[in-house]
């Protein structure tokens, strides 16, 4: 987006919204910019949301799983969550048969108690934070 695009989204003239994003670069709260890929065709057009139960809830366990997960190519995005379920991934599949085999790698990690999978059906809303001095 150019610098007077994002200045009309926001409502200020070029020079002000250029100061202020200066600003945001250096106290780190935007922290780099990067391109943005379609997973769908990268990975797959299939996302599956996947929780995970753990057996146990050690440190080391956990950081086992989580470094095993990040070595996935497919897992997007993982979240260590708080409620009945221990993690959520996010995933992209090519086929039936791709979700069963990322399954089976999953199902061969310790210590996994319970999986769960949901299809996405339709995504209707994905948003990028865009934030307003002020607001």
């Amino acid at each position: 987006m150019s610098w007077s695009d994002l200045a009309q989204r926001v409502g200020l003239s070029t020079t002000p919204t250029l100061r202020r994003v200066r600003h945001l670069e250096e106290s780190g709260v935007i922290q780099g910019y990067r391109a943005e890929l379609d997973a769908g065709r990268l990975l797959g057009p299939m996302p599956v949301f996947i929780t995970i139960v753990m057996e146990r809830r050690r440190r080391d366990a956990l950081e086992a799983f989580e470094s095993a997960i990040a070595k996935i190519p497919e897992v997007t995005a993982g979240y260590l969550m708080s409620g009945g379920n221990d993690y959520m991934l996010h995933a992209f599949v090519r086929s039936l048969d791709h979700y069963r085999d990322l399954l089976a790698k999953l199902t061969d990690m310790e210590p996994i108690s319970h999986i769960q999978s949901s299809f996405v059906l339709k995504s209707f809303l994905q948003r990028s934070v865009l934030l307003v001095e002020g607001d």
